[in-house]
């Protein structure tokens, strides 16, 4: 299990607990923090999952890759360095304490 910190546009805060294997939207998904509506289902075919992730979070995430690079671009107000989409962030122990902000509102 990882706690991990949605914040949303408005700056409400949860904290909740995401089981390893999860990814980060699903977590959202199933604790019905607003915000992230994961249209696609996770597939990477969306940007509505879109977050900003906190800054000392950014480098030690895995890499984005192309599929995803290229779903962001359809993001609302996408950030080059701290969006990320929440459906290709796979919960591990190592996300524990992971901070994500949600955008003003998803495409």
């Amino acid at each position: 299990m990882a706690k991990i910190t949605y914040i949303e546009h408005s700056g409400t805060e949860h904290v909740v607990e995401v089981p390893t294997g999860l990814t980060v939207m699903e977590g959202a998904r199933d604790n019905g923090i607003p915000g992230i509506e994961a249209d696609c289902g996770g597939a990477c075919a969306c940007s509505t999952c879109h977050v900003y992730v906190a800054p000392d979070w950014v480098e030690k995430l895995p890499a984005k890759d192309d599929m995803e690079e290229d779903m962001l671009d359809f993001a609302y107000a996408p950030d080059p360095v701290r969006s990320r989409l929440t459906c290709q962030l796979k919960v591990t122990d190592a996300l524990d304490g992971l901070v994500v902000q949600m955008p003003e509102k998803q495409i």
